[in-house]
């Protein structure tokens, strides 16, 4: 009874602060996400993904006189788990090619089923027409690529290439029987071969298949790892990046240089490669992409353009097709990331965290355009105190970007004149959405226990300034990733989306909520990012967990003995290193999916055979800077959630430490969520989670 009735209480509390704010859960996490646009090659048109409470479908939009025209052209109506994405649209503009059906990934993980479909799943390319109607199937497979003709569709089957008719005739077809797994397909400009990037473990080549001769050519193979294909305007050669053996161990480790990554050109028909450029040894060595349909960009009047870290920032540059030296096109302390040519081919338009007239925009993102040819500055296309990312120039000109701020989800929208964003589709956005009562969130600045300056972002309860006592409880938020950077509003990535609306909800219920943009992520320079020592090798991170405790602490305004974390996969190994290591400053936590053990997520059990380095030291090391190490001091009540499907974090994380909590007599709360993978595919499995959070947290901190 004792327990009904504070239960009841809690959820009386609950409501009457929702009331207070005008907002529940629910009505939060209908924030619809958009994601996967795309221009199509005619009409001005744009496609893109939304989903709207797991009900993923398709739109497409284009200009009509002074506005926009845009429509729904598929109709899933459940919340059944199925993801799209693999956009492209027809050279005509008529047709949409997509793939519907979660990755497949080896035996022990087929398409995935989280909302228990009783008939199974499939992953399979399917094509909509433009006006909307039923989707015709094409194949099972995914990353459809439209041939320019627009006859056929090239998409990769059980790691294969395959081709389709668009008119339903002939079947499919495999091109070729080829070992490793296949995939980036770009199609010659004159559609009389497709080139794709063949992973074979420790190298990878480009191939290219010829229609008309029904041949194989493998492109200037080497011992290394090539990838990012893309052909030059006129047919005739290929560009693409060469990276040593290894290479992406500096997304695992704190790696600052190592061997030069290379940009090389082939001839088209022979396959006989030479350098084009070099990366310079130390800083920038390393290569680092960046998001777009092609990380390099050959443009119309002879430049490849081309990420690199020269000095410490993701910048592009540019160099003659010919070859040359380098030129910095966007100079500056700040990150470019998505990037896509502009009409006529001269110019590319980026989106990047650049300061404007406000250095907050560190912890935004604008969209920028800039010639190839490196002839003027960057210009600023669109400023002030939104969020806009994923730009793309339309066959008429015109920039459309996704857009959002603190209180509107990312949308769709065209950059008008003086850039203003003018929406293309307001009807995506529910009239209940409750974005009058969203709070902004300010930019804070704060030093890591060992002084590393860090950025956050600030909930603060509308009634804040207020409350007599002056104190409220606090709730720290730890993104994932760790390649994540936190803005200030509604995040581009689905997965902070809903990060972003879960914090608005808990300031909603009266906490002061600090979200952390720790080391290791993002946004702030390149040795940010490799921090030394952080993950498995140290786990310096902690120092922004305590700094972070250390900031709530010093402010007035916070009750310092009702601080809570939560965060999900890497934000749930730090929320489990906070609970571990620091339950005299963090009261509790909610660990979503969490890494625990780095010697057990990182295989460090089974050491290669390299003589050179030491795998009893990497293995106790990473042992050390793990959770797991640290159970003795654990105190603090925790409630750990995971899908048993993860194909990111092994379960098993989750079920281990559950175990030694319980005999540790520590306070476990769990939900599991039965063949869910690691990004939640069922919207209701978010809505479940976050309404236990707060639940938790009200029980816990309240």
């Amino acid at each position: 009874m004792r327990k009904l009735v504070l239960f009841v209480l809690a959820m009386g509390l609950a409501t009457l602060a929702a009331g207070a704010q005008g907002f529940s859960l629910e009505q939060v996490m209908k924030a619809p996400f958009t994601n996967d646009l795309v221009a199509a090659p005619v009409k001005g048109r744009v496609a893109w993904v939304t989903n709207a409470e797991g009900r993923r479908n398709l739109w497409v939009a284009e200009p009509a006189g002074d506005a926009w025209k845009a429509r729904m052209v598929t109709a899933y109506a459940e919340d059944d788990g199925q993801e799209l994405g693999d956009v492209s649209v027809t050279p005509d503009g008529e047709w949409v090619v997509y793939t519907r059906g979660g990755s497949v990934q080896g035996e022990a993980h087929p398409v995935p089923n989280p909302a228990a479909l009783v008939d199974g799943v499939k992953q399979q390319v399917w094509m909509v027409s433009a006006g909307g109607g039923e989707p015709k199937l094409i194949a099972a497979g995914k990353s459809g690529a439209i041939s320019p003709k627009g006859d056929r569709v090239a998409y990769v089957a059980k790691g294969q290439v395959w081709v389709a008719s668009l008119q339903g005739e002939p079947k499919p077809t495999q091109l070729f029987e080829g070992r490793g797994t296949m995939r980036n397909l770009r199609w010659a400009p004159d559609a009389s071969a497709v080139v794709f990037v063949t992973e074979r473990g420790d190298h990878a080549f480009i191939g290219e298949y010829r229609f008309g001769e029904k041949t194989l050519t493998w492109v200037d193979p080497g011992t290394e790892q090539d990838g990012e294909p893309v052909w030059s305007p006129d047919g005739t050669k290929i560009a693409f990046v060469r990276n040593p053996t290894g290479f992406d161990d500096a997304s695992e480790r704190a790696v600052r240089s190592g061997p030069p990554w290379e940009i090389r050109v082939a001839d088209a028909k022979t396959g006989e490669g030479k350098l084009l450029w070099r990366a310079d040894e130390g800083r920038g060595s390393l290569y680092r992409e960046i998001v777009g349909h092609d990380v390099l960009t050959w443009s119309a009047d002879g430049y490849l353009v081309f990420p690199w870290e020269k000095d410490g920032w993701t910048h592009l540059y540019s160099i003659p097709s010919g070859g040359g030296a380098a030129k910095l096109l966007t100079p500056g302390a700040f990150e470019v990331e998505q990037v896509a040519p502009m009409l006529g081919g001269k110019a590319v338009v980026f989106s990047s965290n650049q300061y404007g007239a406000d250095a907050k925009d560190a912890d935004r993102r604008h969209v920028w355009s800039v010639p190839a040819s490196g002839a003027s500055l960057p210009t600023a296309l669109t400023k002030g105190e939104g969020i806009e990312v994923f730009p793309v120039a339309t066959s008429e000109g015109s920039v459309v970007v996704l857009a959002s701020d603190a209180r509107w989800p990312i949308h769709p929208a065209v950059v008008a004149k003086g850039g203003v964003l003018k929406e293309i589709a307001p009807d995506l956005i529910p009239k209940d959405f409750p974005s009058a009562q969203m709070i902004a969130p300010q930019q804070v600045i704060f030093p890591a226990a060992d002084g590393m300056e860090i950025h956050g972002q600030i909930f603060l309860p509308k009634n804040h300034a207020l409350r007599k006592d002056g104190r409220d409880p606090a709730i720290v938020f730890f993104h994932g990733g760790s390649r994540r950077q936190m803005f200030l509003g509604w995040h581009s990535m689905e997965y902070y989306a809903n990060t972003y609306a879960e914090n608005e909800y808990l300031c909603s219920l009266g906490y002061v909520v600090l979200s952390v943009n720790y080391r290791s992520g993002i946004g702030y320079g390149m040795e940010f990012r490799q921090a030394l020592h952080y993950g498995f090798e140290g786990g310096s991170e902690y120092n922004d967990v305590i700094g972070a405790a250390l900031y709530l602490h010093g402010r007035s305004d916070v009750d310092a003995r009702r601080i809570g974390a939560w965060g999900g996969s890497y934000g749930g190994y730090l929320t489990a290193l906070a609970l571990a290591r620091g339950s005299d400053l963090y009261a509790a936590g909610v660990d979503l999916h969490g890494v625990h053990d780095w010697v057990y997520e990182m295989g460090f059990w089974r050491p290669s055979g390299d003589p050179g380095v030491d795998w009893e030291a990497r293995k106790r090391l990473a042992w050390l800077s793990s959770p797991m190490s640290s159970l003795d001091t654990w105190r603090s009540p925790v409630l750990l959630i995971q899908g048993d499907d993860d194909r990111n974090v092994v379960f098993a994380q989750t079920v281990r430490l559950a175990d030694a909590l319980r005999q540790r007599h520590v306070d476990v709360e769990e939900k599991v969520f039965p063949d869910e993978i690691h990004d939640f595919l069922v919207h209701r499995n978010w809505v479940t989670s976050y309404r236990l959070a707060a639940e938790f947290f009200g029980r816990k901190l309240k």
